[in-house]
Parts: structure tokens; C-alpha cells; sequence
């Protein structure tokens, strides 16, 4: 058995903020997984379902942020669930928004939530890392987690997130932290499709056609037989060596200067 822990904050107050991501990924594992309802226990959410045969408890700690470890100790002495079969999904300030990392135990990074379950629980848990950027000075990051996420990012890269992450769940599951980051990576950003080459031999022939043959498109692709009459004219104009004109003008010139033409 599996414990899915979900770390926010309760109220409709802070359901759209930065640091309810965790509360947000744990409603959409549910969701697609056609988990049972919410129930209010362990001084929580929980809903219980299975996955590739596999049973997981979903928690949504109700205790707010900084006091998570009592409800999830509650579940783990009550299932008696070792704290390496627990996966905490939470904020990360550190990562870039839309990208994801899992490692387990460690540190709490000033995180209050992994604090709390790390004094309550023990640090040998994985941690479902989900950026949600840093806002560049120090003096703003309570407003930045404690604020919501805009309405371009819960349209964008959040909600693309959200399902990469449920939609990939199952490897976690079965040990695969690895192939978890890099699927969910790959579908927040797809990588860009690849332009396709030009034929060297094709685009060397079409090179010696047009320097070779006196009828080759020319840089708008006519030919000679494609011309208009006059255009014709102008071009043979434009190929005689001397006009009448010129040629009117040197005489005019030579005797100017007392020369003979």
C-alpha cells in the first residue's frame, strides 16, 4: 500500500495559490483514477482507490501547511505504512515553473510541509518536487507562494502539468523515478518537431540548370518563352553592346572636342 500526500493549505481561499499545487495534483490523481469520494479523516481529505493493481490512500492534510506531519503520522501508525511507500506531492521554489523532480529523503529546503512530516514521520519519503519558480528576491517569496496562479499558467503549463503527472503515476509505483521525470517532462515540453533536410544533389542540379541553360528561371522562375513581347524587347535592348543613342552621343562628343569619330 502507497500513501499519496498532497500538500496546500484548506479554504477556498487558498485553493488557486502557488503552494496548493500539491492539493491540485492529488485532486487530478483522483480524478483520472476514479478513486472514492473525499472523506474527512486523520485530521484530512482521504480517498482510497487502486492502480495496476496496487492500493494507494490519497491524503490532503487539513491541519494547514506548517502542521502536516500530524495528519499523515495519523495514517501511517493507523495502516501502519512504512515511510518509504510515502510519496509528497509539493511546491518547489527552486525549479523553474512546469518542470518536475523526485529524489528521497534529503533535506526540507525551507519547505514548513516537509519540515512538519520530516519532525513527525522520518526523511525516507520520496518528494514529488513541482516548480513553480522563484520570484528573484527573497523579500517576495511569501507573497509569490501565497499567490495565485494566473490565469494564463492555469490554462497553460499547470494544467498540462497536473496530467503528466497523474497520467505517469504508475511508475512511481514501481520504482521508476527516472522514467517518471522524463515522460512528464517530455509532455509539458514536447520536443520541437524536426525541419527536414533539403537534397544536396536536388539543389545542386537546380544550381547547374540555371547557371548552364540561357532559358533557367530566373530569380521569380520566367523563362524567355515566358516573357511578355515587350519584356522581350527590353531584355534584347539591354543585351546590345552599343544603342543608337550611345553611339549618337559619341559623335556628338568627338566633334565638341575637334575629333574625328
Amino acid at each position: 500500500m502507497f500513501l499519496v500526500v498532497g500538500l496546500g493549505n484548506p479554504g477556498s481561499g487558498y485553493a488557486a495559490n502557488r503552494h496548493n499545487i500539491g492539493f491540485m495534483a492529488a485532486d487530478e490523481f483522483v480524478r483520472r483514477y476514479s478513486f472514492g469520494p473525499w472523506r474527512k479523516k486523520f485530521q484530512g481529505q482521504i480517498s482510497e482507490g487502486e492502480l495496476n493493481g496496487q492500493k494507494i490512500l490519497v491524503l490532503k492534510p487539513e491541519t494547514f501547511m506548517n502542521l502536516s506531519g500530524q495528519s499523515v503520522g495519523e495514517v501511517l501508525r493507523f495502516y501502519k505504512i512504512p515511510i518509504e511507500d510515502v510519496i509528497v506531492l509539493h511546491d518547489e521554489l527552486d525549479l523553474p515553473p512546469g518542470k518536475v523532480r523526485v529524489k528521497r529523503g534529503g533535506g526540507h529546503g525551507g519547505h514548513n510541509g516537509l519540515r512538519s512530516i520530516d519532525a513527525h514521520c522520518g526523511k525516507e519519503y520520496r518528494r514529488v518536487r513541482l516548480g513553480i519558480g522563484h520570484p528573484g528576491d527573497k523579500s517576495r517569496v511569501h507573497g509569490h507562494v501565497l499567490g495565485d496562479f494566473s490565469k494564463a499558467e492555469q490554462t497553460g503549463w499547470l494544467m498540462t502539468l497536473l496530467d503528466a503527472v497523474a497520467a505517469e503515476f504508475a511508475r512511481l509505483t514501481k520504482g521508476d523515478d527516472g522514467g517518471f521525470m522524463s515522460k512528464v517532462s517530455a509532455i509539458v515540453s514536447p520536443p520541437k518537431p524536426k525541419v527536414p533536410k533539403k537534397d544536396k544533389a536536388a539543389t545542386d542540379k537546380a544550381k547547374g540548370d540555371k547557371n548552364g541553360d540561357a532559358n533557367a528561371p530566373d530569380a521569380v522562375g520566367e523563362t524567355m518563352e515566358d516573357l511578355s513581347g515587350a519584356a522581350k524587347v527590353r531584355l534584347e535592348r539591354a543585351d546590345t553592346p552599343v544603342s543608337n543613342a550611345a553611339s549618337a552621343m559619341a559623335q556628338a562628343l568627338a566633334k565638341a572636342f575637334g575629333k574625328k569619330k
